[in-house]
């Protein structure tokens, strides 16, 4: 907060800010806005999925009634248009590719597998398909910091970024993804939008999005500046009719593939070690830490030591552990 209030009472050209800390600085008094000329709001519709409406109106309502407002959104569902009346005065919409479609040169597969098969077949699919650099989806971050653990065992350089890391581990796993230094890249929704890496052949929602938009979003990391790319969906049986809605909305239809080979009648692990989704998600925080993997901190997935706090548990593996590039 020092910096930035330093910078902002000393005078810029341009502020870049969420709208929480911006409001921060705004009720501080530190940010001036009487002589702004442009507005810009990016990603609209995340901010108000996020909840931000609120504070992002709060903001509008201490700028200059006089200004130049852009609103840049994927997607222009009801509550964006409603946002976009409420604070732009006859405002032109130009819009670029298909609305709310992903790119044409996708190519969509479905595998469908049981819940408890499906970290062994994405394995199977990163072997056998000969990824270059796959963008891995998860429904939640436990989740995330579970399978990153499992592909790391498995030989798997990964990185993994979701909203329990901080800054610091996010942007050091982004940059060994787009180096090339991790083959896989482990995230929540929270990279599916702003996210952007070019190169990116394929990406896996192991967990099927809950919306089409969601759905959109996620494979819209591949196939960027008309290149192909590969969008897969592991569906679990209870997943299925989430996946037919999707398709209802984008008119099309996912064929059912699967891997030769793959066993898709094995048995499930010992059930202490196993467990249905819902009570995966739902047991107390207490237990799912003792559990869960800890990220190291370079921004990919090691193994847990150090003395406890916040940062110190977050330490690279050691020297030899194998698919784990530091």
């Amino acid at each position: 907060m020092q910096l930035q209030e330093r910078a902002l009472r000393a005078g810029v050209d341009m502020v870049m800010a969420t709208p929480g800390r911006l409001l921060d600085h705004l009720r501080r008094g530190y940010a001036d806005f009487r002589d702004l000329q442009v507005l810009v709001l990016d990603e609209a519709d995340r901010m108000l999925d996020m909840g931000f409406l609120p504070d992002v109106r709060q903001i509008i309502s201490a700028l200059p009634k006089q200004r130049q407002t852009l609103l840049f959104s994927a997607t222009i569902p009801r509550e964006v248009e409603h946002l976009a009346r409420e604070i732009m005065h006859e405002p032109l919409r130009v819009t670029v590719g298909r609305q709310d479609q992903p790119p044409e040169s996708i190519r969509h597969t479905a595998y469908p597998v049981q819940e408890y098969l499906k970290t062994g077949l994405l394995v199977e699919l990163l072997r056998r398909e000969r990824m270059k650099s796959a963008l891995v989806f998860t429904r939640t971050k436990w989740r995330a910091d579970r399978l990153a653990r499992e592909l790391f065992e498995a030989g798997f350089r990964v990185g993994l970024i979701h909203g329990g890391r901080t800054q610091s581990q996010r942007e050091a796993a982004l940059a060994g993804f787009r180096a090339g230094r991790e083959l896989v890249l482990v995230a929540t929704d929270v990279a599916a939008r702003g996210l952007d890496i070019y190169g990116i052949t394929h990406v896996v929602n192991y967990d099927v999005p809950p919306t089409v938009t969601d759905y959109i979003h996620r494979v819209g990391r591949t196939a960027r500046v008309e290149a192909a790319g590969d969008a897969i969906t592991l569906v679990a049986p209870y997943e299925e009719d989430d996946l037919r809605g999707i398709g209802r909305d984008l008119g099309h239809r996912f064929l059912g593939e699967s891997v030769p080979g793959f066993d898709y009648n094995a048995p499930p692990p010992p059930r202490s070690t196993r467990g249905p989704e819902r009570r995966w998600e739902t047991r107390p925080r207490r237990d799912e830490d003792r559990s869960r993997p800890r990220p190291e901190g370079r921004g990919g997935y090691g193994k847990e030591r150090g003395r406890r706090g916040s940062e110190s548990r977050f330490r690279g593996p050691r020297r030899g552990r194998p698919g784990m590039h530091r």
